[in-house]
């Protein structure tokens, strides 16, 4: 399976440029913090798959919506207090700069939490 996927290409070029800069950027973290991620559409929106799901993006009028699941969500709660976040959804505003360091805590940990559950599911 490829690891960059055309329909992410194509659905970030969906939106004005501002916004595909930070969809990119979003992206580019994602594959720098996990380099053996896959990317696919799921659901309408990127998907990023690293020993199961690990994150979605998607773009929005107001907003860049990412998906660490509930599990990122609760385990940043004190940090994601001056974001709108529900059970498995960040909004990060448009016209803010992406929170750089606080999306790659949440990649890390994702990708600890895969790892763990893909090593209990061998045994």
């Amino acid at each position: 399976m490829e690891r960059f996927d055309t329909r992410v290409d194509a659905y970030i070029s969906t939106f004005p440029p501002a916004v595909q800069l930070l969809l990119l950027q979003l992206r580019a973290i994602i594959h720098e913090e996990a380099p053996d991620v896959v990317e696919t559409i799921s659901w309408g929106m990127p998907t990023f798959k690293y020993k199961g799901t690990l994150v979605f993006f998607a773009g929005f009028k107001k907003h860049i919506g990412f998906y660490p699941l509930p599990s990122g969500i609760e385990a940043f709660a004190h940090e994601l207090a001056g974001y709108h976040t529900s059970k498995g959804t960040i909004q990060f505003p448009l016209g803010a700069k992406l929170p750089e360091d606080l999306i790659r805590k949440l990649l890390r940990y994702r990708i600890a939490e895969n790892e763990e559950k893909a090593k209990e599911s061998r045994h």
